[in-house]
């Protein structure tokens, strides 16, 4: 899939843009015409991604485990010009089931996964409803349609997601607004490589989760991406309030 090229300048907003599937956007967006606003906590991984977008970009370091400075922070990067789209790719998780899950990392997930997701919404929005357009696409799970073992933090935070997506569509369609989720499985990421690389059998985890797809792969940040530049664009201006899966068959078994 080809992302199409947007008709005049259209302004988006992408958090968590340093790396993985948030990154994949960022690249996409910049060859579809997009001007953009690139926010992530990781300074020196945004730069590398704005040299490779080049022109028409800006760069915001935010830390979204403090949301309302990080949504603040982006409000004063983005001028007075509204955004047309924004993406919130922004998100982090821990291996753990409930008991050995502690209260700051359960409070970490929701700030950043949720609470974060949640603030940048509600900053752009005002400009949206002015405008009488705008598109949100929310980076939710597969973890939040299905339980993942060991993840009850990160797929609880999730799920909030998918919930948050509907209320905010069902608030504002009748305003122009679309705010949709993207449900991932499994995606080859850094935060991936993280996790593998804090496993004691680092081959075996990776082949578990690569057969939790039904094709047996994981899914590359690229392929998100083509599908969030859909949802984002014009061509997908018939989906609201949706969660749309895209897993590999993880959620089908």
């Amino acid at each position: 899939m080809t992302p199409a090229k947007v008709s005049g300048s259209r302004r988006a907003v992408v958090t968590g843009a340093a790396s993985g599937i948030g990154r994949a956007v960022a690249l996409c967006f910049a060859q579809a015409g997009y001007e953009l606003v690139l926010v992530d906590r990781d300074a020196a991984g945004l730069a590398d991604v704005a040299a490779e977008v080049g022109s028409s970009v800006s760069t915001v370091v935010a830390d979204f485990s403090d949301p309302e400075a990080a949504a603040a922070t982006v409000g004063a990067a983005s001028g007075d010009r509204p955004f047309d789209v924004l993406v919130n790719c922004a998100g982090l998780g821990f291996a753990a089931t409930a008991p050995d899950t502690t209260a700051e990392q359960w409070d970490l997930t929701l700030s950043v996964n949720l609470s974060g997701t949640f603030y940048m919404c509600r900053m752009v929005l005002p400009g949206m409803l002015a405008a009488g357009h705008g598109v949100i696409v929310n980076i939710a799970s597969a973890g939040a349609v299905v339980g993942l073992r060991n993840r009850v933090a990160y797929c609880a935070s999730k799920a909030g997601v998918v919930g948050l997506t509907r209320a905010l569509a069902a608030d504002h369609a009748g305003q122009g607004i679309r705010v949709n989720a993207i449900c991932p499985g499994t995606v080859d990421s850094p935060w991936i490589g993280k996790i593998l690389a804090g496993n004691p059998d680092p081959a075996a985890t990776r082949h578990m989760m690569e057969q939790r797809q039904l094709d047996g792969r994981m899914g590359t940040p690229e392929e998100v991406a083509e599908w969030i530049a859909f949802v984002a664009d014009d061509t997908g201006r018939f989906m609201n309030g949706a969660s749309l899966i895209i897993d590999g068959g993880l959620t089908a078994v």
